[in-house]
């Protein structure tokens, strides 16, 4: 596993495309994003590099230590605990690290710049953490990737029917029994939802930047734990922010707000705990809340990712979803999948990246590769029903 791990340097100093305003290795501090390993000997300058490509050698290296974790499975009837007590394990998880486990996401708004409505700053430039992962913002620009040659014509009808057929059972089951009449943040002009919020480290920078304006944060997390420690926070506020207890996979549930009524969906490092099978339902229900033109802000683990490769035989549930020693679970995805899944709930690709990153370690100089994926998908402003008609206010 450690040979695994320590890739020589000079086999990660390709990098991705044309970036004209990178700061090559040698060059003063460059902001995260603009790193690029240009010198091997320079590698353990930095905790962090930016957009590697691996080797053909590295890829199969990690394909085969994929297949080796994942030989010996966790037995079905184990499995179903394990989804069904998921609450369980996350109540623990917070409680044993109340919120001193994740830094606050500062990088959110270099990444999602989308998360701030029009005329609204972030009040106090953020200090960029190493490791964070951000990807650099020349790549920001729409990476179209094109789908219509991976099936044939007659596949992708019958695709599309299906996926209609379902993206309008998922309109159905949300809208139809809604009544409420008030909600929290009716009255604001932009309204941001964060599902599975944990203690807050999106939330946070959100409400300090949102403070003064038009605009609402609603955020949520099926771990009733983790929403006392948000709500406890000094920097909690009901008049910018209402959290909840909520599972996403609960269809039956209700939301505190109507259909067709959010700018943006903030999915950061929580698909990937959901069962593989369950995601597309959470996201077709997902896509029903957000405003035409809204948009899904979405980063999440990528496959071969370190923390993939370090599980050992026996924690494997399915094909690329694990379980941790604590009793959560994790998904590794690729980009493919990630179109699949969005485009199927009836959203247009923005944007959809593979970040890749060197991460090391200088003190025991060790290479460690890190692989994040990072997409933002829209909800169409054509051809879709008010959330009037169905909302009275």
């Amino acid at each position: 596993m450690r040979r695994l791990l320590k890739f020589t340097a000079s086999a990660v100093i390709h990098r991705v495309g044309c970036i004209p305003c990178r700061l090559q290795s040698g060059s003063p501090p460059a902001p995260l994003g603009a790193r690029i390993l240009t010198n091997p000997d320079d590698v353990f300058q930095h905790n962090m590099w930016d957009h590697v490509q691996w080797s053909p050698e590295q890829m199969q290296k990690a394909r085969e230590k994929a297949e080796e974790n994942s030989r010996e499975r966790i037995p079905v009837e184990e499995q179903v605990r394990y989804d069904r007590e998921a609450n369980k394990y996350w109540n623990e998880f917070y409680e044993m690290h109340q919120n001193k486990f994740f830094k606050n996401r500062q990088w959110l708004f270099s990444e999602f710049p989308e998360l701030l409505p029009q005329g609204c700053e972030v009040r106090h430039p953020p200090r960029r953490q190493v490791g964070e992962g951000m990807v650099c913002s020349e790549t920001r620009v729409r990476e179209q990737t094109s789908r219509g040659d991976q099936q044939e014509d007659s596949l992708t009808n019958s695709h599309d029917v299906i996926r209609e057929e379902q993206q309008q059972s998922a309109y159905d089951s949300v809208v139809k029994p809604q009544s409420v009449t008030a909600y929290p943040g009716q009255h604001a002009s932009f309204r941001i939802l964060e599902v599975g919020c944990g203690t807050g480290n999106s939330v946070f920078p959100i409400i300090n930047a949102l403070r003064g304006s038009d605009a609402f944060l609603y955020c949520f997390d099926f771990s009733s734990r983790a929403i006392q420690l948000v709500k406890e926070h000094p920097d909690y506020d009901p008049a910018v922010c209402h959290a909840f207890v909520q599972d996403v996979c609960d269809g039956a549930s209700l939301f505190p707000f109507p259909p067709v009524s959010l700018d943006i969906i903030l999915l950061v490092f929580v698909l990937s705990s959901i069962h593989p099978g369950r995601m597309q339902e959470v996201l077709n229900r997902l896509a029903v809340y957000l405003k035409h033109g809204g948009t899904i802000l979405f980063r999440d683990y990528g496959r071969y990712d370190l923390s993939q490769l370090r599980f050992k035989r026996g924690q494997c549930l399915s094909e690329n979803f694990y379980m941790r020693q604590d009793g959560t679970c994790v998904y590794f995805f690729t980009k493919d999948e990630v179109s699949q899944l969005f485009t199927d709930a009836g959203l247009e690709e923005v944007q959809n990246l593979e970040d890749r990153r060197l991460q090391v370690n200088r003190r025991k100089k060790v290479m460690m590769h890190r692989v994040w994926t990072q997409s933002k998908y829209r909800k169409s402003l054509e051809h879709g029903p008010s959330n009037t008609d169905h909302w009275p206010h």
